[in-house]
Order: C-alpha cells, then structure tokens, then sequence
C-alpha cells in the first residue's frame, strides 16, 4: 500500500457511489455498482495517514472492520467501526472517514436512519477540516439514501438548495442551485464526477415526484459531461419511460374528454419516448457490456425488458428480439455476484410476463410459475440471506410466498395438496412479515406481505386471521400514504393496482363477516365502525392520489368518522349519511345518523316472487350509466321517463325508508364510491310517492366526512365576485360553444350580492381573477363558464376569455393564497360543469375540487345546460341562501323543488314549463359544508 499521496488524489476524485444505484422496481433498493475494493484502498489508504498517531486498539478495529466489510459480515463492520469513533474524538478528518464508510455498511444491512446519521456526521466532520469538495460528495450519497426512503424532496434540498421551477430552460443547471448544494459544490471544484453524481441524483428525484421534465434536463446535463456513463444513460431510460407513460394517461384522458387534437398529440410524444427510453437503456447496455460491468449491465437489461414486457410495447419489439435480451439477462445473472441487483434481477425475471398490466406482481395472481420461476426465486432467498439485508431478505422470501400463493393455479399444483401449498405460501409470506417489521424502514413491502398473508389465510377459510392481516396492512398503509401518493407520483399509475385493491378487500372481509354464523350488536357495530373508518381512507387515499399532492389533506379532522358524529350530533341533527363501496361482485350501502348505530345493506334487487339477488358490479354500473343517459337526454325527449329512476331508488333508498323517516331526517348527505358520483341521487324517483328523492330530502355530497366542517355562517353582509364567459372558445384545439344564457344568469347574481364585481369574456382572464382577490374579500366566487373536469388534474380547468384557462392548480394558488384565514371564500358555484365520460376519476376531481381549491362549499353541475334554466335555478338557490336562512343544501333543495313544480307555476308566475324535467335542475349538486 505504498501509493504516491498523487495516486491516492486520483482515487479520491472518483464517484463515492451512489447514483450509481439504480432502481430495478417499485420497491428495489439503490445499490453499489462501483467495485468495493477501491473503497477499501481509500479507507486503508486513508488511515495510513493518520493511524500512526493513534494506538494499536483503533487500527486494529478499522483493519478488522475492513476484512469484515469485505467479506460480507457487515454487522461486525459496523461494530468495529463505531469503536473506532470512540477513540477518533479529537480527529475530525479519521472521524469523517469512518462515518462515510460506517453510511455505506448500515445501508448493505437496510439501515437507513442510521446511514442518515453517519453521513450527517461525515459532513460535519468534512466541514471542520474545510475539505468541502468531499462536502458535496457527502451530500450526494445523503441523497441518495432520502431518495430510497420516499424523500425525494429532502435529497433535491441537499443537491440543488431548492426546487427549480418547470419553466426554466437554463443550459447550466448547476448554477440555478444554491451555493452550498452538492451540485454547486462541484461545479466550484471542477469536480467532474461529483457533478456527474450530483446532477444524476436531482433528475432521479425529480423523476420520482413527477417532473418529468426537468428530471430529463438534469440528466442531459449529466450526460454532457459524461457522456457514456451507461448509469445516467440508464436513469435516462427510466425518466423517458416515466414521461411516456405520463403521456399516456394525458391521451386517455384528452380523448375522454373529446379533445382528439390533443390525443393524436400525446399519442405521438408517448411513442417518442418510449423509443427514447429503448435507445437509452441499449446504449447504457452497451457501454457497461464494454467496461465488463456486469452489475450495471443486469440493471439496464431488467429495465429493457420491463419495458419491452408491457402491454403497449409488444407491436414495437417481436418475439425474437424480446427473448433474446431475457436470454442474455439469464446469462449475465448467473454470472453476477451476491448483491443486490442479482437478488432484484432473480424476482424480476421469476415474475417476467409478457403484456403485462399493472405494475406489481405481489397484488394479484398473473403468472402461475413454473420450475425456472421457482428456482430463481428460491435462489433470491439464498442470496439475500447471505448478505444479510434485511430488506432484501423481506422481499425475497415475500416474492417466494406470492409463488405458492398463486401455484394453485398451475397445472403442476395437482402433485401438492392445498394444505401443502398452503402452508409453503404462509411460511415464506411470514418470514417477509418477520424480517421487514425488524426494519421500520421496510414498511413499503411490509404492508404487501400482511395483505398477502391475508389473502392466504382467505383462502384457508380462517376469515378472523385473514381480517387481522389485512388491517395490519390497512395500518402500514394509511402511516406511509402520504408518501407514497404524494412523493413519487408514478404511484398514480399504479393507484388502482397497489393501493386500491387493499382497502376494499379489507372492507369486504369485514362486511362478509356479518353474515356468518350468529354475531352479537357489539361486534357488529364495532365492524361496521371499521368498515367506515376504512371506506374514509379509501378516500381520502383517491383524492390524494387524484391531485398528487397533500393540499387536499390539509383540512383533515384527526378524529374518526364515529367520533365526528358524536362530537357534533347538533350540526348533524336531522341529517343522515350514505356511503357506498363498490367491490368486484356488489356494493354495499352505509347508513349513519347521530348518536345511532350503523346500519349496512348490500343492493339487492328485488324480485316478484318477493325474494332478493345481490346486483353484481357490472349490472349496477350500466344501470348508472342508463339513469345519466336518461337525465341528459331530457334536452330532445318531452317527458322523463321515471322507471330507470325508480328502480335504482328501489335499490338504493328504500331498503333504509324506516330509518331516514322525513319527520326526523331532512337532509341526506352522500359519501359515494366510484361511478356512483357520476349522477345526481336528487333525481331517484319514490314511485310509491311519486316524487324525486329532492321532493323529501335536501341533498348534498361530501368525498369524506372528516374533510368537512357544517356550519351555518352569517350571510347579510356578502358581496361575490363574478365571472362568466358569452363567446365561443377553443383549448387545446378543442371548441367551446358560447353560453347566451350567462348574461342573464350574471346579472341576476349581481342584482343579489351589491357591490359586487364582475369580470366577464375578456376581462375574465387569469391575471384578472388573481388580482380581485387579492385586493377585496369575496365570500362568494360564482363562475360562469365552461368548467372542464378530466381524469388527470392536468386536464381539469375553467374556460376564460381570450382562449385561456385557469386551470385547477391555478384556482388552487388563487384561493388559498388569500391574506388570512377570514378571507377565504365560503362558496365556489361552477354552472356549467362538464365531467368525462367513462371514468370515475373524472368526477373524483369534480367531488374534491372544492378542498382541493381551499373553499368550504361548491355547487357545481354533473352536466351543462346551455338555456335560460341554469339562471332560474341559481336565481332561486341564491335568494333562498342570502335571504331566508336556509343551509346550502336546502335552499338548492327548494330551487329544485320550484323547477319540478314548473307546470303548476307557470299559471301564475314566469317559468318554462320544461323545466320539471330533471334534465334542467337534478345536474346542480352541493359539495362539501351543506350548511
């Protein structure tokens, strides 16, 4: 070990490690790729220079340290290192150089919080003796392991100081960061490969919440001043995919929403990236093939043949090509190391199917395996127990278990009995619950492991333990939701595949068990007051998921929906509350009224014999589908034909007809799941009384309870601000027709609400709008004006003058941003809403978008009606809300009410008899505080 202090320098300036580390799937581990041996010459090397100064004891531990890190005892290595600390207390340059190398052994072992401390420490230590440029290194790897845990935000903090805007197109990204930042600190030292690490983090960390494309432009930056490093070529690949699959959802979403321009266009940037990502993950294969680094080789063919396997990329790779790149994948594996990336790379191909969908195999059952599956997996198990990881040996044994969960349903399964499936499924399934709980850092897979323990032990009938797996799972969840949702954004892809599936499998279990055998009220009401809880965070979770942010969140009442209605059994008197929960094969229907017990019903659909049949999903979907049909329709036919109306109230509301008598309740406030926000439950005909559920109740809807605050405010004072829109208009190549009927309905609002003001065609702009709240306090802010909701946030906005919108994130900027808590507006009114057809998403936006935007009331349309009834009926709503003291809900109960009775009134005052078809009154709902 007689290197030149030169030599050493040159070690020195390479790459510590990290962004090096790849991520091979949703739950995969960053790992080393640089060879270990040059981190142990640093270390020795290191030491020399400073060991001598210390006693025998302490270069003893950081030499045994060293041998036990190399040979694969990381826990020794840890132990040895930290008694070295001891001893180093006056040495901050040896304290630093432990502390470094101390990071990476917590990481092999899964520790992360205390990698976090040790590197913490390094860049203290690094900072006392001024070596800064190792500062920044430090910062990288800090990072790196923020990034693994969720944090991607923390670890941009450490690269860059700050998030850059989306609309910055500076070449030198660097230099929009902050002097102190990692990214900065290299480029001040000319430091090439930190800058390579550092630039190659940010764009992994944006790519993880979601900006797409400014993960791409750091990664460009990156690859600029290294430009065959085959590990940012690979992170390359993955930002491209992740944008293409964007891009994706952004064509699904324009072509529901009938913009086909837009559709051809995201279509076609799709494929662009998709071919990109292909180049990139060929090019990084290439390069790390020449440099004979298998490591990185194994990670850029997983992530090719990931993306050659999805069900979208099979008309662009053949058969031959895509076998092929999993031959050499199968090749290389064998090959490889113990490590990481071959335990990743063992999973991920047992699991390998062609046109795929979803993007978790541990969730449902797709590949029934066979040996070469089995032998993989049992391999990775092998493997991971070797090195010691605890997270690694979770997901290993986890991915084991999911193997002979799903093995019943393979041919070769007749050799073993159930019970022998069984019981290998809930060995290997346990052991992943075992060895990821020891780890609170593992709580990402801990929860696919309790989930999956719970289907098991379903299918073993023993229904008690399935229930105490699958809220175990709940509970892992709902603590690292706001994570998962919220930080890494391609989680929305995946939404309805990992997280989803869950809640409603919980509920169900609990739902199913009060059917069997004989159960005591106790028990009862402490399952359905479960099932609530769960069918909340349900949610709570789609809002979340829907927006992909926390905004939504930030109202949350911390107690549960029970404790609620106890707790404000006043504000709730004469209200009753409806939640649906949509499952594979039924929906169930909650009722709850203060200070009672929960009552549950399945829809059933009754029959002449006098007996009933639970509805299946699907029959009740198209069902819902006929009743909005129907409603919208009402524009050509003449008379409304109630039958459809009638038959869901059957369904729906007279199960509960005992519980909600009107003299007790006046006011029904609906929780719903999926396609049921799609329509209006106002218009539900009683044939019995022949009237609409609106005749008898006051209706209101609410995503959750717990993000809702009743209270009845002091109205004599209120001014609204005003806007609409008259003419025609195009966004995004798709036209708007011009609403005749807005100057009417604006001038009727105003003549309500003095002093008020009015920004209409093109005075209605977004810099308009923003400046009038800012300046005077609107308790009222009524938009006339297209408002289109689509099935990404992207696609949710209002139509202003001049060609523009104000999209969602900017109404959201607008209000809540308002001076004080005093100032924010109380009711947002949307007249002339339009929701896409064919996905519930679209009307989870519509549900949310008064929490999203900060107000505590909306009104808002399902559908738009271009004529003079939309005015008729606001003029009402408004007059009963200023002037007679009703609650929201009830005054647009009796504008409703007036429509319906059009006929009779038209004899004596001046309405369009039409109007009682509920065409032109049952699309108007309230949203949020009802009161």
């Amino acid at each position: 070990m007689k290197f030149k202090n030169k030599y050493l320098q040159i070690l020195l300036s390479k790459p510590r490690l990290i962004y090096m580390l790849l991520k091979l799937g949703k739950l995969n581990h960053h790992q080393f790729t640089k060879v270990l041996f040059l981190l142990t010459i640093v270390i020795c090397l290191l030491f020399g220079q400073f060991v001598s100064a210390q006693t025998p004891n302490v270069n003893s531990l950081v030499e045994q340290g060293i041998k036990d890190y190399n040979g694969g005892d990381f826990f020794n290595a840890i132990k040895h290192w930290q008694e070295s600390l001891n001893q180093y207390k006056n040495n901050p340059s040896a304290k630093a150089i432990v502390n470094e190398n101390l990071a990476r052994a917590y990481q092999k072992v899964g520790e992360e919080k205390a990698a976090i401390a040790s590197l913490s420490a390094a860049i203290n230590d690094y900072g006392t003796v001024g070596n800064i440029q190792q500062v920044g290194r430090m910062k990288s790897e800090l990072a790196q392991v923020y990034s693994n845990l969720g944090q991607p935000r923390k670890a941009i903090a450490l690269l860059c100081g700050k998030l850059i805007d989306k609309s910055k197109t500076s070449e030198n990204q660097a230099m929009e960061c902050t002097i102190e930042s990692a990214a900065q600190i290299a480029t001040k030292y000319n430091d090439k490969d930190g800058k390579v690490v550092a630039l190659g983090i940010l764009g992994e960390a944006y790519r993880l919440i979601g900006s797409y494309d400014q993960a791409i432009k750091y990664l460009d930056a990156a690859q600029k001043v290294a430009p065959q490093d085959f590990l940012v070529l690979n992170s390359l690949g993955t930002a491209y995919r992740s944008r293409a699959q964007l891009r994706e959802l952004q064509a699904d979403s324009a072509k529901k929403t009938g913009i086909l321009s837009k559709e051809r266009e995201f279509t076609q940037k799709s494929v662009k990236d998709y071919e990109k990502a292909r180049q990139y993950f060929q090019d990084s294969i290439k390069f790390a093939r020449n440099e004979k680094q298998d490591l990185a080789q194994m990670r850029g063919l997983l992530n090719l043949i990931q993306l050659d396997s999805q069900k979208n990329q099979s008309k662009f790779i053949n058969d031959q090509e895509f076998n092929k790149t999993l031959q050499d994948a199968l090749k290389i594996l064998k090959t490889l190391p113990d490590s990481a990336t071959k335990v990743y790379g063992e999973i991920n191909l047992a699991y390998l199917q062609r046109d795929t969908q979803g993007t978790s195999p541990f969730t449902r059952c797709q590949n029934p395996g066979d040996n070469e599956a089995l032998n993989l997996l049992e391999n990775s198990v092998l493997t991971s127990n070797k090195l010691q990881d605890s997270r690694l040996i979770s997901y290993s044994n986890g991915a084991l278990g999911h193997f002979w969960e799903c093995f019943r349903n393979n041919e070769k399964a007749l050799k073993y009995t159930q019970a022998a499936i069984n019981e290998k499924a809930l060995k290997y399934t346990q052991t992943a619950i075992i060895t990821a709980d020891r780890k609170l850092s593992a709580k990402d897979s801990l929860y696919l492991w309790e989930w999956q323990a719970g289907r098991i032990l379903d299918q073993q009938n023993r229904k008690e333990e399935a229930i105490a797996s699958y809220q175990r799972a709940f509970d892992i969840l709902e603590d690292i939701r706001q994570d998962i949702l919220t930080a890494e954004r391609d989680v929305q892809f995946d939404f309805r595949d990992v997280v989803q599936p869950l809640y409603r499998a919980l509920a169900e279990s609990r739902l199913n068990l009060l059917g069997v055998g004989a159960i005591s009220d106790e028990q009862r009401a402490k399952e359905l007051s479960q099932v609530v809880n769960t069918i909340d965070a349900l949610k709570l979770a789609e809002l979340q998921n829907y927006f992909g942010n926390d905004c939504i969140l930030s109202g949350l009442n911390p107690k549960q929906v029970g404790e609620l209605l106890e707790d404000n059994s006043v504000a709730f008197k004469n209200t009753a509350f409806l939640s649906s929960i949509i499952l594979d094969n039924k929906t169930g229907i909650l009722l709850q009224l203060p200070n009672q017990s929960t009552k549950f019903r399945w829809i059933e659909d009754p029959n002449q014999q006098g007996t009933t049949k639970i509805v299946d999903k699907d029959k009740l979907e198209k069902k819902i589908a006929e009743f909005r049909q129907g409603l919208i329709a009402g524009e050509i036919a003449i008379n409304y034909d109630t039958a459809t109306a009638a038959e869901l109230y059957d369904w729906i509301i007279r199960p509960f007809a005992e519980d909600i008598k009107p003299e007790e309740v006046k006011t029904l406030v609906f929780i719903q799941d999926g396609f049921l926000r799609s329509v209006p439950m106002a218009a539900l005909y009683d044939s019995q009384q022949q009237k609409y559920l609106v005749e008898t109740y006051a209706i209101a809807t609410t995503p959750s309870l717990r993000l809702t605050t009743p209270k009845l405010r002091d109205r004599s004072t209120q001014r609204a601000l005003i806007l609409g829109l008259t003419t025609e208009a195009t966004i995004d190549g798709k036209t708007f027709d011009a609403l005749s009927a807005v100057p009417g309905e604006i001038s009727i609002v105003d003549s309500i609400f003095p002093n008020s003001i009015k920004l209409t065609d093109n005075n209605f702009i977004p810099e308009n709008f923003q400046q009038k709240l800012q300046k005077t306090t609107y308790p009222i802010v009524h938009i006339a004006s297209h408002a289109q909701f689509g099935i990404i946030p992207e696609d949710t906005f209002i139509v202003t003058g001049k060609n523009q919108k104000l999209t969602i994130s900017q109404l959201e900027t607008s209000l809540r941003n308002l001076n004080s808590k005093s100032d924010s507006v109380e009711l947002l009114a949307l007249t002339a809403c339009e929701t896409a057809v064919g996905d519930d998403r679209a009307t989870l936006g519509l549900a949310g978008v008064a929490l999203q935007v900060g107000v505590k009331s909306a009104i808002a349309s399902l559908w738009s009606i271009k004529d003079e009834s939309t005015t008729e009926l606001v003029k009402t709503f408004y007059t009963n809300y200023r002037y007679s003291g009703m609650s929201i809900a009830e005054a647009l109960q009796k504008a409703q009410i007036r429509m319906i009775h059009a006929k009779k009134l038209a004899q004596t005052e001046d309405i369009n008899i039409k109007y009682d078809n509920p065409v032109y009154w049952a699309s108007m709902i309230a949203i949020g505080n009802w009161l």
